[in-house]
């Protein structure tokens, strides 16, 4: 089945209900189906291999991706932040390619790319016929997505339409979301979260609303004024989000969900979240780009039951990502390869239909359909699952693997702490030790020494920072992945801790 489909499906079933855009003069279903098989038409004419898209989030986005699908070519979004050396070099991987941009003069010097501006591709699709629905091959390439390059060059994770497909079918109902309903995507639009944004509320029938580039203040008033009843956000925008809610005690009446996950929620602000937003339902969804999105979620009623048990245990599960998908196979495996049981840390594996697991250059799946994930996580005994990390981002003592998740979950216990991470830094004695940088709440006081102390009083002494450094805010790529390169840099550098 090809994505384009899922239009298709949409559009025959609510032509008249707006898709894409405001809510008193949005884009219809039916007429996002009709412009996408006349850009279609544009591109099977170009002959181009693939069909890329360099800007901020627009409405240009779904008809890109769509008419892609009809023209039988991958999309491929890239991240339009990137100095213009490394975009270029991510451009000539793509090429031959028609390339569409907000900013098509920044595009040059790449052979074989046929560049429009938003405004030129859209006025010509104008009065062009539209393609039928041809290409239907489910192991054909949906898309292109370059990873964020957090701990090297950035590589291309390919999608195929069976993989997305697999996803919105076994997670969604389809035309389950009333007419009123309304998604704000402010999440970028190279980031897997993006497309699955795109695919699962056309599916559902829920309007998308776009934020260009995310800014709190601008969130917050997008949301009022188009009545949002839904949202995702990485972690450091609901923190600023809240900010803005807290200062300006402006409501958000509409709002009934919002989903956030691509990093680490600290405590602190899932609580400070629920209390200020009593009547949303908050899910935490667990993903990877080459997973096609989503693989585990902690639901509204876990979140609620955590929040409100005193049981410890169900309490924890705030910190995780939920439960596996029912449609999908994961497991905690040691590094021989060998499954562990419930409360034992290895890496996350994972296997299932929407599962892709592949590169340009070759795929990661094993011979049975298993992806490892190069996360490490546990599964408690009622199947929730903790992600403690990268497990490239393990620290290494002494022979001694120490994860930072668990030292950034005891920091920012403490009251004073806002957020916190660690890393490894070099140590002549024991090869490395950890060391965090630490942001503070407002108006604290609070010295280095002290919170040392406190994680000396609750783990290991061997898990002590032997450094730690204030900051006004942590290091994060446009998608909320914490560069934790950047931090390590800064640390190594940094005094020691008596």
């Amino acid at each position: 089945m090809n994505i384009a489909m899922l239009l298709d499906m949409a559009a025959e079933g609510m032509a008249d209900r707006p898709a894409v855009g405001s809510r008193t003069d949005g884009i219809t279903y039916g007429q996002l189906n009709e412009r996408s098989g006349q850009a279609a038409s544009l591109i099977s004419a170009s002959e181009t291999q693939r069909v890329g898209f360099v800007g901020s989030n627009s409405n240009v986005l779904p008809l890109l991706l769509f008419a892609s699908a009809r023209a039988g070519v991958p999309f491929v979004p890239i991240n339009y932040r990137l100095a213009d050396d490394r975009l270029s070099t991510l451009l000539s991987k793509i090429a031959p390619a028609m390339v569409v941009s907000d900013e098509d003069d920044r595009i040059g010097g790449v052979e074989g790319l046929d560049v429009r501006g938003c405004h030129r591709f859209e006025a010509e699709i104008e009065g062009l016929p539209a393609e039928e629905h041809a290409h239907t091959d489910p192991d054909a390439v949906a898309v292109w997505l370059f990873t964020s390059g957090t701990t090297g060059e950035p590589k291309a994770a390919l999608l195929r339409h069976r993989h997305v497909v697999s996803y919105v079918l076994t997670t969604l109902e389809f035309m389950s979301s009333e007419e009123h309903e309304a998604t704000l995507v402010s999440v970028p639009p190279y980031h897997i979260a993006g497309v699955a944004a795109i695919l699962s509320s056309i599916y559902t029938g829920r309007r998308i609303v776009y934020l260009p580039q995310f800014d709190a203040d601008e969130w917050v008033e997008l949301a009022r004024r188009e009545q949002v009843t839904h949202a995702m956000v990485v972690p450091t925008m609901l923190s600023r989000i809240l900010d803005v809610l807290d200062d300006t005690a402006v409501a958000l009446p509409h709002l009934s969900h919002l989903s956030y996950g691509g990093g680490r929620m600290p405590r602190a602000v899932i609580d400070r979240a629920m209390a200020l937003l009593p009547d949303v339902g908050f899910t935490n969804a667990y993903g990877l780009t080459e997973t096609s999105s989503t693989i585990a979620v902690l639901g509204p009623e876990d979140h609620r039951e955590a929040f409100s048990s005193r049981d410890p245990a169900v309490r924890a599960r705030l910190a995780s990502v939920g439960r596996p998908l029912p449609a999908l196979e994961l497991e905690i495996r040691d590094e021989e390869g060998r499954r562990l049981p419930s409360g034992h840390g290895g890496e996350i594996y994972v296997r299932g239909e929407q599962i892709a697991g592949e590169y340009e250059n070759g795929t990661r799946l094993s011979d049975d359909g298993w992806f490892a994930t190069n996360d490490a996580g546990f599964l408690d005994d009622g199947g929730f699952l903790f992600v403690e990390g990268r497990l490239d981002d393990v620290i290494v003592r002494g022979g001694e693997n120490i994860s930072p998740g668990e030292i950034e979950s005891v920091l920012v216990e403490h009251p004073a702490v806002r957020e916190a991470a660690v890393v490894g830094v070099p140590d002549d004695e024991w090869g490395e030790c950890p060391a965090a940088a630490v942001v503070l709440e407002r108006d604290s006081g609070v010295e280095p020494l002290e919170l040392q102390r406190w994680v000396r009083s609750r783990v290991r002494s061997t898990r002590t920072p032997v450094a730690l450094a204030f900051r006004q805010e942590l290091p994060h790529n446009e998608t909320g992945k914490l560069l934790r390169r950047v931090l390590r840099e800064e640390l190594a550098q940094a005094p020691r801790l008596p």
